[in-house]
């Protein structure tokens, strides 16, 4: 039998509706009136996926989705409302809903919304199947770039992945460090070998030796059992170290005679294990700064550093905005079975005219939200959502209240050939649109003689 799935929400016959089309279907179906009572179920056994109604008594529907998500962040959970808003969509996407679905709905819409959520999950709790640890598989992302720097980062990538040398990967938040990793863990040795990833940031104060390198029963309060750390996990494969920066110094120190000595101790262990690990070790912080700074230590920075890779942040490497755009479009309109195939000239231009501060993965969460936003086949600036958003001037001038689209897309084009002192193939290029087009834009705004440098 199917894992089963959850449902909340406090209307008899919408709850009686939703049973009968996933039971229809081969669901196992488990129902709550209000959020405490889903929670309550939700602690009892495993489910694959939650359905939750916005508007619950006792706790809000929200409340539900950040709880479930705190929990088991890799569960879907999909908002169900009968007063949809753009505001409440975007709420629920942000605290990690998988879809957000307009009452009434066809049992057809809802079969694939669900069909939609558990493929999200990457496999990690796909319904109907058990899958391994979540945290033993690397993640399925691609790296998509047309950029010549990091295609020869992804060269190399591959070229030492074979090897087993430590491999420190630098860069902003949002970049790809993480995708990157999982780049050179599948090049490996793929699928067979364990993949297990581990921030630094997260882990527990007087436990993260524990948690690293294992424990012996009864070696402190607790210790019921003797517990394999990550690193004995990821025996025969990759660990990834995410945020190395922040692993407290005494952690360094015992870090440092691992990769030194291939072995670790258990904490109460009286002998030391021999691993066989690939280490990769990822900072959004410069780790020489670190050492300077008295936070890393030199020694550990010299052994993590044996291949480093840095990948430039999205702003540097604004030709890759159109075909990251493309490919987010294409893959949240088929995740989302939403109408979207394109994304219009206008707002890509308003795109490439972005800081993206938060690189890559603020592009793909706007990409998502526009596709959720949109009911056409074709996102248009409204449903980008930038308001907020800072635009990528050197004084950062937010967008300006009552300038139209036209009038920004020209700065845009001159801005952007200013840059590149006039060259307008390079402009095209950056800009994502051909440079037949960019002569057009140019020659209207001539014929119109709106200011600026159009001399064809």
């Amino acid at each position: 039998m199917s894992h089963p799935i959850l449902i909340v929400d406090n209307e008899a016959d919408m709850r009686s509706s939703l049973t009968h089309a996933l039971s229809s279907n081969g669901y196992a179906v488990v129902s709550a009136t209000n959020g405490l009572q889903a929670l309550d179920e939700f602690g009892k056994g495993k489910f694959s996926l939650v359905i939750a109604d916005m508007k619950l008594p006792e706790m809000s529907g929200i409340e539900v989705l950040t709880e479930v998500k705190r929990v088991s962040p890799h569960v879907p959970v999909i908002m169900t409302t009968a007063n949809g808003t753009i505001e409440n969509a975007v709420e629920a996407m942000q605290c990690g809903a998988s879809d957000y679905i307009l009452k009434p709905f066809s049992p057809e819409t809802l079969e694939v919304v669900v069909k939609n959520a558990c493929k999200k999950s990457n496999g990690q709790m796909r319904v109907g199947s058990v899958s391994r640890d979540p945290c033993m598989e690397a993640p399925s992302k691609t790296m998509v770039t047309q950029d010549p720097r990091l295609l020869k980062v992804l060269k190399l990538a591959k070229d030492i992945a074979p090897s087993k040398a430590t491999v420190l990967i630098q860069g902003e938040s949002g970049t790809g460090k993480e995708v990157l990793a999982s780049f050179i863990h599948r090049h490996f040795g793929g699928d067979e070998r364990p993949y297990v990833a581990i921030n630094c940031a997260s882990l527990p104060d007087g436990l993260a030796e524990s948690e690293l390198f294992g424990h012996e029963k009864g070696s402190f309060t607790g210790a019921m059992n003797r517990k394999r750390g990550k690193f004995e996990l990821a025996n025969q494969g990759t660990i990834v170290l995410d945020e190395i920066s922040e692993m407290a110094m005494p952690i360094q120190a015992k870090l440092l005679r691992a990769l030194q000595e291939r072995a670790i101790d258990r904490v109460g262990g009286t002998r030391a294990v021999p691993i066989d690990v690939r280490v990769i070790a990822i900072s959004n912080r410069d780790l020489k700064n670190a050492v300077k700074e008295g936070k890393f230590r030199e020694d550990l920075f010299y052994r993590v550093n044996v291949i480093p890779f840095t990948i430039p942040p999205l702003r540097e490497r604004k030709g890759d905005i159109p075909l990251l755009s493309r490919h987010f479009v294409e893959k949240y309109g088929s995740l989302y079975a939403r109408p979207v195939k394109r994304i219009s000239d206008v707002a890509l231009s308003l795109l490439m005219g972005l800081e993206w501060r938060g690189n890559v993965r603020e592009l793909e969460n706007t990409i998502e939200r526009a596709v959720l936003l949109s009911d056409k086949d074709t996102i248009l600036p409204e449903h980008l959502f930038l308001e907020d958003v800072e635009t990528c001037d050197h004084q950062s001038s937010r967008i300006r209240p009552g300038v139209t689209v036209r009038e920004m897309e020209r700065e845009l084009i001159f801005k952007t050939l200013k840059e590149v002192d006039d060259n307008r193939t390079h402009a095209a290029e950056m800009l994502g649109i051909s440079i037949r087009t960019l002569r057009n834009k140019l020659r209207e705004y001539k014929e119109e003689g709106l200011p600026g440098r159009v001399e064809p």
